[in-house]
């Protein structure tokens, strides 16, 4: 199951340069996360600072 990015999200950009299937993009308000390509690899979650990746 993909992970999502919720709401609190500061748009910071650490997610998405530590992806390592570049699933994540940067939206309008906030990262995404594609859950199409997503590996459930978890990398992003370690280097969000404001803890707003988790599991769908």
């Amino acid at each position: 199951m993909a992970h999502v990015i919720s709401e609190e999200c500061i748009k910071c950009g650490a997610c998405e340069a530590e992806c390592p299937v570049n699933a994540i993009s940067e939206d309008t308000d906030q990262f995404v996360i594609d859950p199409d390509v997503c590996t459930d690899c978890a990398s992003c979650t370690e280097v969000c600072p404001v803890g707003a990746i988790s599991e769908a």
